[in-house]
């Protein structure tokens, strides 16, 4: 059975040393893919224009999330880092462009915290279902 965590945060998108706009992501983690959180984001913010649908998606490590809240952490596309005043920025980076976020830490360990409570940390691979990673590998799925 497939457990699903989502939490609805505030974030301000920061466009300029003066200028920021607050959006609301969806913070997702899911028993079936157990290493991985997902961040979702209005279309409307994308730099692509030929993004469709209603939102855009992130993935990235469970792990990143859990480390970005106490230290800089992330070496690929996304970056975290603790600030003053209980704040985490995370920053995206695409073809299209940088985007730069920032999150009240308290929210993003709430998620965390619930997304251990669905998986332990340690206990990824138990949910694990190689049979299905396969079959989307290969697009049988």
């Amino acid at each position: 059975m497939s457990t699903v965590v989502e939490q609805i945060v505030q974030a301000r998108l920061i466009l300029s040393a003066q200028r920021s706009a607050l959006l609301r992501v969806t913070l997702r983690y899911g028993s079936e893919d157990p290493l991985a959180v997902r961040m979702l984001f209005p279309t409307e913010y994308s730099l692509d224009s030929e993004t469709e649908g209603d939102e855009i998606t992130w993935v990235f490590a469970r792990h990143l999330l859990a480390e970005g809240l106490d230290a800089p952490a992330g070496l690929g596309d996304v970056h975290l880092r603790p600030t003053l005043g209980r704040r985490v920025m995370v920053e995206l980076r695409a073809a299209e462009g940088l985007a730069l976020l920032q999150f009240a830490a308290a929210d993003l360990r709430r998620f965390l915290w619930h997304s251990y409570v669905a998986v332990p940390e340690g206990t990824e691979t138990d949910h694990l279902d190689p049979d299905r990673a396969l079959a989307e590998l290969l697009g049988n799925a």
